[in-house]
């Protein structure tokens, strides 16, 4: 769901969506959200707050938050690398999920969407359990590595779809064993099965895809997704 290097992106701007989101696919996303999903208001006022980031509506859709809140609880996981803030909407939701002895660390690339997303933290009560790292996410999650940081239990890539490859990378440096990797918006209105696409997005997500099924030390498999985000999916991995 989203854009250039340490950021998340989503398919809203510059692509403007080959195939927007269905009127019905919206419905049915605002049926499940209102029945199943507690978006409280200081998660209606990150989401919101996204039209004063980068990349305005890039966030995670309600449904798709609450989702992955899930798999981190599933996962019993306390410690959460994100590569991708934005205004910090999807990172809300993993900080929950970890509880109040959980940390997240989330890598973001432009300082004024740190800037927003750290006012949603304090707004949502969870601002004491996550460390935002602002500069190009290739980079802060290298030092990460070379600080020698204790591993992380739960992955969620969300940033410029290129550098996908250097982010899994990161991410099997910094995991342990069993840890959960995510990685977003791989189908890209479908473009992801067109080898001959010229979209270096594409490239990057067919690159992780390969990357992750040349890995003996993962096994993965891949989601499709419609909604008002779209036509899109993604990747869930697992540490053996």
């Amino acid at each position: 769901m989203r854009k250039n290097e340490g950021m998340s992106e989503s398919e809203s701007s510059a692509s403007a969506n080959r195939y927007p989101a269905a009127d019905e696919w919206q419905a049915v996303d605002r049926y499940f959200a209102e029945i199943l999903v507690e978006e409280d208001a200081a998660l209606i006022a990150a989401r919101r707050s996204g039209t004063d980031t980068t990349m305005p509506n890039a966030e995670v859709a309600a449904n798709q938050g609450a989702f992955l809140g899930l798999l981190v609880t599933i996962a019993g996981a306390k410690r959460v690398l994100e590569f991708g803030t934005l205004a910090g909407y999807s990172t809300i939701w993993l900080a929950r999920a970890v509880g109040e002895g959980g940390r997240i660390v989330t890598l973001e690339l432009e300082p004024q969407n740190a800037e927003v997303a750290e006012e949603n933290f304090l707004a949502a009560g969870v601002a004491d359990r996550i460390e935002t790292i602002v500069g190009p996410a290739a980079e802060t999650s290298a030092r990460l590595i070379s600080e020698g940081v204790e591993p992380f239990d739960f992955v969620f890539i969300d940033a410029d779809k290129p550098n996908n490859p250097a982010y899994l990378q990161a991410a099997l440096e910094l995991t342990r064993p069993g840890a959960v990797i995510v990685v977003d918006n791989v189908v890209r209105n479908g473009a992801i099965v067109d080898d001959s696409s010229a979209d270096p997005r594409v490239h990057g997500v067919r690159s992780v895809a390969d990357a992750i099924a040349a890995s003996p030390d993962l096994e993965a498999t891949a989601l499709q997704t419609v909604g008002e985000k779209g036509w899109d999916g993604l990747i869930i991995a697992r540490r053996r």
